[in-house]
């Protein structure tokens, strides 16, 4: 039997005030169960950006509630929310943000060093990540000696390396041709079936979008539609 995970109710996001006031996202109801891999498509403006950075703890509604694992995210404070971040939730960004003077492996212990956990720790779970996503033959390479496909494995890598329960992706594929984007894709296919780490992607590509279970369609700050392919 499936569980919810995610549970937003009438979310509202609203920027500015009085005339600049712009209301992002108008009332958006959602629920995302455990072991889910989700994308997020619709036109610029239409608020699945913003709908992710809520998801991520990286901003807060203005209006309506956000229930993550049973609990009021709408209520945390902003260091609880940094908090429920490191614990539960993995980021994977189009332009990959390693630090371009480290090597792969310390991009990849980068979050457990924030942990304050020791350097044994930290390479342990490094490589077991970067075993994980198929580069761990490359720890000690910098980014400038990798492609950009390798860059993004070790971002996901990163991204999984503290065993989180959500993985978010924003345009994982954006900087990648062709042939690099289905190699991300499958990986992700391969953390969402094997790990059971739920996964949430925001894409402008429908090929890609077609690799999730649940597409979510955003338009004009609400949700559109849902595709789900379980009931397809």
């Amino acid at each position: 039997m499936s569980e919810t995970l995610i549970s937003l109710r009438g979310v509202t996001k609203t920027f500015g005030t009085g005339q600049a006031a712009f209301q992002a996202l108008k009332g958006v109801d959602l629920d995302i169960e455990r072991g889910d891999f989700v994308a997020a498509m619709g036109p610029s403006g239409s608020g699945k950006s913003t709908t992710m950075n809520i998801l991520g703890c990286l901003d807060v509604p203005t209006t309506g509630s956000f229930i993550f694992k049973g609990h009021a995210v709408e209520r945390l404070n902003r260091d609880q929310r940094a908090l429920l971040r490191r614990r539960y939730l993995g980021f994977v960004f189009q332009g990959f943000n390693l630090l371009s003077r480290t090597s792969a492996l310390e991009n990849v212990e980068l979050p457990l060093l924030y942990r304050g956990e020791s350097r044994e720790v930290r390479h342990k779970a490094g490589m077991a990540a970067l075993e994980q996503v198929g580069l761990a033959d490359w720890w000690d390479h910098t980014p400038a000696e990798l492609s950009g496909g390798q860059q993004q494995r070790v971002a996901i890598a990163r991204a999984i390396v503290t065993q989180p329960d959500v993985l978010l992706a924003d345009e994982p594929t954006g900087n990648l041709d062709s042939e690099r984007s289905v190699e991300i894709m499958e990986l992700l296919t391969d953390l969402n079936r094997r790990a059971g780490i739920t996964v949430l992607m925001v894409t402008h590509e429908p090929d890609m979008a077609a690799y999730a279970n649940t597409i979510v369609h955003f338009r004009d700050g609400l949700v559109e539609r849902i595709d789900d392919k379980a009931y397809a």
